[in-house]
């Protein structure tokens, strides 16, 4: 009997579409047949890695998305499609006092990262290189909605929102200074 029961148990863990919602069990999409990762409606965003050295080798992967810091005065937020893309438009100085006065202090120069350490939601393995890694071919990532910026808050240096607004739907980025805005 024990065996039937763990039998059913795994075969129905197998065949489980898993999808992982941050802040609340309800998340944003009406529809989750298609969503890997999405977010409660609250007034924050996504926060993109700051990099002081901009990746580059075989184990970069399209669709990476970071904040490049390797200038902390011309800060911006970029993504990979086989070159590195400038979504900001427009430098932001993290050293400024009205973007993070530490931010030396607080995004250290050196860290000891564990070779081949990332979290990957998805799969249980995956070729791409990065800290959390999205692995699906039929599902997305929904980003953290919000009706306008100007309600987040203090939003962070490499930021990201989908702004949800009649008129005004688009991608939204923060560069530490400015959000810039991507609309299809």
């Amino acid at each position: 009997m024990k065996k039937i029961v763990a039998t059913i148990l795994l075969a129905m863990m197998f065949t489980a579409n898993a999808q992982v919602i941050i802040g609340n069990a309800t998340g944003t999409a009406a529809v989750k047949t298609s969503v890997l990762l999405e977010f409660a409606l609250e007034n924050k965003g996504l926060i993109l890695p700051y990099v002081r050295t901009i990746p580059t080798g075989t184990k970069l992967s399209e669709g990476t998305l970071l904040l490049d810091a390797s200038d902390p005065t011309k800060a911006r937020v970029k993504y990979y499609n086989g070159t590195w893309q400038d979504l900001s438009g427009q430098d932001a100085n993290l050293n400024s006092p009205l973007v993070l006065a530490n931010f030396a202090i607080e995004q250290p120069s050196m860290l000891s990262e564990i070779e081949g350490s990332k979290a990957i939601i998805g799969s249980t393995t995956t070729t791409a290189d990065g800290v959390l890694v999205l692995e699906s071919t039929t599902k997305a990532m929904v980003l953290p909605t919000v009706a306008d910026v100007q309600n987040i808050p203090s939003p962070s240096p490499g930021m990201m929102v989908y702004v949800n607004k009649t008129g005004a739907k688009r991608l939204a980025v923060f560069n530490g200074s400015k959000w810039s805005f991507w609309k299809p």
